[in-house]
């Protein structure tokens, strides 16, 4: 069914079932583009699950060497390849992602995120010349892709962007102070999910503002970096981005993702002070059955995130 194929302009390798091989050809050709005359940007195409998880110490070892190129982990998260089980089903590799300082890691929702990403990457590895790396995670989940807010790109590339707001019927958006209102953070495959639930709150009567997280690491980064520089003596630190991004929003913060807690854990310190957090992820072994199925074992489908609202918010008040 695939042949190899080559050409002057590109070539593609279809190394079947060998992650040991094909993340050898990928760390073979990612140091080439800074190679005078050579631009050379490879795409590695695989399960998620068997890229940090089943070749981590190789890809460290790509990254020592300063690689430039992609890494995409297809059907990601750990409720997507439903029949396959726990060898298929990641729930880890933006976790592990993090770990390598020369790699910038996203878990996008949408199609329009996924093509800002690939865009800034290539401009930043081949124009701008920087030793750095994308992992990016990628769904075959058929959903609507809406058009991103106008003026949002660079928010998409530091890590997470306001997706849209839902106003209660009798509310209409007058921004009554009386309503009870909740924040939903999500990424990847969760988003819809994330979406969903806004959509159930705001028919309960509450308002919820959703902001998609394209990366949570990127997030994590900027935060501590804060922090260093805070630490360092610097008069003027700055505010973690994401900091600034939910001061924009009021209520309980909810996060939800389709990896363990611990990825949108890493952001816990930079949420606004005061705001209760609460994240939901998939944390265990990956199971066989249905999306949605899994998505509610996991606690991560849209009527959990509405129990996880309700619950915040009861606290919260």
């Amino acid at each position: 069914m695939l042949s190899y194929r080559e050409a002057l302009d590109g070539q593609i390798l279809e190394e079947g079932i060998s992650e040991a091989g094909a993340i050898a050809s990928w760390t073979a050709a990612a140091p080439r583009s800074r190679v005078p005359g050579l631009a050379m940007l490879p795409f590695y195409i695989y399960y998620s699950m068997f890229g940090f998880q089943r070749v981590g110490d190789q890809i460290w070892a790509a990254a020592d060497q300063r690689p430039r190129g992609f890494l995409l982990g297809a059907t990601s998260g750990r409720t997507t390849l439903g029949g396959e089980g726990l060898q298929h089903q990641d729930g880890s590799s933006h976790l592990l992602a993090a770990l390598i300082p020369n790699c910038r890691a996203y878990d996008p929702g949408f199609a329009g995120e996924v093509a800002v990403i690939i865009d800034h990457g290539m401009r930043e590895m081949l124009v701008e010349q920087k030793d750095v790396f994308y992992y990016v995670t990628l769904m075959n989940e058929n959903y609507a892709q809406p058009s991103l807010p106008a003026g949002v790109d660079a928010e998409v590339i530091r890590g997470c962007y306001k997706f849209n707001s839902y106003h209660p019927m009798r509310d209409n958006g007058s921004g009554d102070e009386t309503l009870k209102k909740v924040t939903l953070l999500g990424s990847g495959a969760i988003l819809t999910e994330v979406v969903k639930a806004a959509q159930r709150l705001a028919d309960e009567g509450i308002a919820c503002d959703v902001y998609s997280v394209t990366s949570w690491s990127e997030l994590a980064r900027d935060g501590q970096a804060c922090e260093q520089r805070a630490l360092d003596g610097d008069a003027k630190p700055g505010q973690p981005f994401v900091t600034r991004q939910l001061q924009a929003s009021a209520g309980p913060v909810i996060a939800a993702t389709d990896y363990v807690r611990a990825v949108p854990e890493s952001i816990r310190a930079f949420v606004p002070a005061g705001r209760r957090y609460l994240t939901l992820g998939t944390d265990g072994f990956g199971r066989s059955d249905t999306r949605a199925a899994l998505r509610e074992h996991f606690g991560v489908d849209a009527a959990s995130i509405v129990r996880a609202a309700l619950h915040a918010l009861a606290k919260h008040g």
